[in-house]
């Protein structure tokens, strides 16, 4: 399928209703963002939220990609990648990967991480194919 992938500058019904139909395929334990939510992740310094469309301008699937300097430099994460299971697989993961890296390395990024369950398989075999390597390190969470 070919998709075009450009950063997300505003909110609109059809962000709105993308991330409503994308979410749910990507967590069951976090609601789709509002309206207001999607407007404070777009303003929010550093953060570009990536969309995938289809030839009709539909939204296929979304990545985003945070970035910020610490005492060694400029460092990148690639959060939330989803595509829409009704779009297939037809390199949309892909396009929004590879958009992601060439913007964390117009911002100085020299290495972008990301975290993906080993229950995505395909996911997980994308990374691999684009060149990511797995890390020993252990990754800790403390919920508030």
């Amino acid at each position: 399928m070919p998709v075009s992938v450009d950063e997300a500058h505003e909110v609109g019904l059809d962000l709105v209703s993308a991330f409503g139909r994308l979410t749910p395929q990507l967590s069951s334990s976090s609601p789709p963002p509002d309206a207001d939510e999607l407007a404070s992740i777009l303003a929010t310094p550093g953060t570009t939220l990536f969309v995938a469309r289809d030839d009709d301008g539909v939204i296929v699937g979304t990545l985003t990609l945070v970035t910020f300097r610490i005492p060694t430099g400029m460092r990148a994460w690639i959060e939330d990648v989803v595509v829409d299971e009704a779009a297939g697989r037809g390199g949309i993961g892909t396009a929004l990967t590879k958009a992601a890296l060439a913007k964390a390395g117009e911002v100085g990024c020299k290495t972008v991480d990301l975290t993906s369950r080993p229950s995505r398989e395909g996911a997980n075999a994308l990374y691999r194919k684009l060149g990511f390597e797995l890390r020993e390190t252990n990754v800790y969470r403390y919920d508030l």
